[in-house]
């Protein structure tokens, strides 16, 4: 049980890999569609270059959204509408007019048999208003073709009728007069006149609720498909031009074929592919890691961050194809290659970016159009964005890759429709918002430092600045090494620039790799100001274990004051697993006989793995060298540059780092120019 337990104990970081690519790879086939992929890619306008297609099975023509759009709206501009006729309106009306009636006292002027007679003339109006029926006034601009024909709801009977010949209050008013008699009215006839005004009130409504839902059940009752095919039917032929009929039926046929109802034997296949799939790209990034980025690869922190990333863009995007696939292009993706760029290297960034969008191309419609817009758009994420702490950086690379969004959708636009006409500007806008979402990277930059104890070129800025704590203490405590320190991060800068390399981490870097010095300054000859030399009264193995002690001593400080990993790794680099040798050099002269252990006299390294440890170790050696130098010239500069160098190569001190001798040689041509500017030297020319 022991042994199963030390087994286990010493594989934690493997047995952690293999955990997080089995959850990352299943929570990503979680979130992919389980219906099978169309096996054939077209688009209008373009020609079908697959063999002749027939029909593998029988299936309707699905009407497109535009047709269906077009015949909705159809059914709401020309449907009917219905009106309520009201019963009690009309008995209410009769009943006042009868009530008022009885109730006028007989006069003079007002007898007994021209009151029975206003009644009778009364009812008679009440009668021909309400057979068609009176219009309430908010309902008379509802139809706006008075010629219209609309339906009258009374009770459980509908009858249809022209709009115009439903009375409003005007008509209401006319009929009343027309049949009140002739002008001018006398006592009677204005005292009728009066009474009907009052009492007719409208009983016809514009019935809303009916009206919407006979809308609604014709447009439920709207059949999406326009014809059927026929198994084996021929479809189209190769070379044929994909557009009118043919696309609709190629549309049909691909809609049919991923909605089939799949059995649960062919959905488990499904799921499987997908496994097999986002499997392999995930094993691409860890074996990427392994055998290019060793030093990401064993820090399982790290590669928790990558795969975190990856799935939190396929996951964004799954969401937002999932709520409407219109805004399918709002989606950042350039946020992963620039916060992996900030982090890590361009190089890891354009591969995990390429990856992510390879496996996003499994849910996307138009996947060939997503893939090739998103991976142009990472190509030149990488090549333009660099140094974010300068703050217009970023907003002229946002620029540039908004531009290129643009372009390149309007090429594929003119391509499938064959002219600019049809495009769809909204496109545009969604490139301009997804423009506007890639400045977040700056907030999650922020955010992932904090998190995963990552550093930027934002944190690089703030630890490059010279007041800070660590670096005022090696100033007040070993003056000397810290100007060296200064002169290293010069060179080192100008040297990162020139082979596009990350001058801001070589700097920083530069600025803190000997801060071990200050535990015993004085041992360091550039802080001995009085002329005494400690290392007098010390054996060279003594001498040799205080000088390459600074680098532990170092490592020690970086972690007490919580400097990030990055910096760190120039510290325990710097003098990779190269020897004092003057102190080795002596420890052979007192032992003539014995032999002296070199690696008793070597650094502990490890030697550089990256370009920017590689041109520390160069800048630091040749500077400390150059102090050495009683009389610099421009030819012993050069020499001793040559020499140092070529030293570190024979050495294998740049086998890990990913330089090449090209490279190794800028950086050398850097060095000896600055150092003669340091020195004030030129050329000797011949007289």
């Amino acid at each position: 049980m022991s042994k199963i337990v030390n087994k286990l104990y010493q594989n934690n970081t493997t047995i952690y890999k293999v955990i997080l690519f089995l959850i990352t790879t299943v929570a990503i086939v979680y979130l992919f569609p389980k219906g099978t992929q169309f096996q054939y890619d077209f688009n209008n306008g373009q020609l079908w270059k697959y063999d002749n297609l027939y029909a593998p099975f029988d299936f309707a023509i699905q009407k497109t959204e535009e047709e269906i759009k077009i015949e909705k709206k159809e059914i709401d501009v020309n449907s009917k509408l219905y009106f309520l006729y009201d019963f009690d309106v009309i008995t209410g009306v009769k009943a006042t007019l009868k009530r008022r009636v009885d109730a006028l006292i007989p006069s003079d002027s007002l007898g007994l048999d021209v009151i029975r007679k206003l009644e009778k003339t009364g009812r008679r109006v009440i009668d021909k208003v309400y057979a068609n029926g009176f219009l309430e006034v908010i309902s008379e601009d509802r139809a706006s073709n008075k010629d219209e024909m609309i339906a009258l709801r009374k009770e459980n009977e509908v009858q249809d009728l022209l709009f115009k010949n439903l009375f409003n209050s005007r008509k209401v008013l006319l009929e009343i007069e027309k049949n009140v008699g002739v002008k001018p009215f006398d006592y009677a006839q204005k005292t009728l006149l009066n009474l009907l005004s009052e009492i007719i009130k409208p009983n016809i409504s514009y019935d809303d609720n009916f009206t919407q839902k006979i809308i609604d059940n014709d447009i439920n009752n709207i059949s999406y498909t326009k014809g059927k095919v026929s198994k084996d039917k021929l479809i189209i032929l190769k070379g044929d031009i994909v557009e009118g009929e043919k696309l609709a039926i190629l549309n049909s046929l691909k809609s049919e074929s991923e909605s089939k109802v799949w059995t649960e034997y062919n959905y488990n296949w499904i799921v499987f592919g997908y496994t097999i799939l986002v499997a392999l790209a995930l094993l691409m990034l860890l074996l990427f890691l392994q055998k290019y980025r060793v030093e990401i690869y064993n820090n399982n922190n790290k590669v928790t961050f990558i795969f975190f990333n990856v799935f939190s863009m396929i996951f964004i995007q799954t969401l937002v194809i999932k709520y409407n696939s219109d805004y399918l292009y709002v989606v950042p993706l350039s946020v992963l290659p620039i916060i992996l760029k900030a982090f890590f290297d361009a190089r890891l960034g354009l591969f995990t970016h390429v990856l992510t969008v390879l496996l996003l191309g499994y849910i996307v419609p138009n996947s060939f159009e997503f893939i090739y817009l998103h991976i142009i758009a990472g190509i030149v994420t990488i090549l333009t964005v660099s140094e974010l702490y300068k703050r217009a950086n970023l907003f002229i690379s946002v620029a540039q890759i908004t531009l290129i969004y643009m372009i390149t959708y309007f090429a594929f636009s003119i391509i499938k429709m064959g002219s600019a006409s049809q495009i769809n500007w909204n496109y545009f806008m969604l490139f301009a918002a997804n423009g506007l979402l890639s400045f977040l990277s700056i907030i999650l930059i922020y955010m992932y430092e904090k998190i995963f104890g990552l550093v930027s070129d934002v944190t690089l800025l703030e630890l490059s600045n010279t007041n800070t704590k660590l670096l005022r203490e090696l100033n007040e405590k070993a003056p000397g090494t810290f100007q060296h320190s200064m002169q290293v991060a010069n060179l080192a800068e100008a040297a990162a620039n020139e082979i596009g390399a990350n001058s801001m981490l070589v700097r920083t870097g530069a600025l803190y790799h000997d801060i071990g010095k200050m535990v015993n300054p004085q041992y360091f000859i550039e802080n001995q100001s009085t002329g005494v030399n400690p290392h007098n009264d010390l054996s060279p193995r003594d001498s040799s274990k205080i000088i390459t002690d600074h680098v532990i001593k170092g490592v020690e400080l970086a972690k007490k004051h919580k400097l990030p990993d990055r910096i760190i790794d120039f510290i325990r680099t710097h003098h990779g697993t190269s020897t004092t040798y003057y102190f080795y050099a002596k420890e052979k002269e007192i032992n003539i006989d014995g032999e002296v252990d070199i690696k008793k006299f070597q650094y502990q390294g490890p030697i550089p793995f990256s370009k920017e440890t590689a041109i520390l170790m160069m800048c630091d050696a040749a500077e400390a060298a150059s102090k050495s130098l009683k009389k610099p010239t421009a030819q012993s500069i050069d020499d001793l540059i040559e020499k140092i160098i070529d030293k570190q190569k024979a050495d294998n001190q740049f086998l890990n780092s990913d330089i090449t001798f090209r490279e190794i040689e800028i950086i050398s041509k850097v060095i000896k120019k600055k150092l003669m500017n340091i020195y004030h030297l030129r050329v000797e020319y011949p007289e």
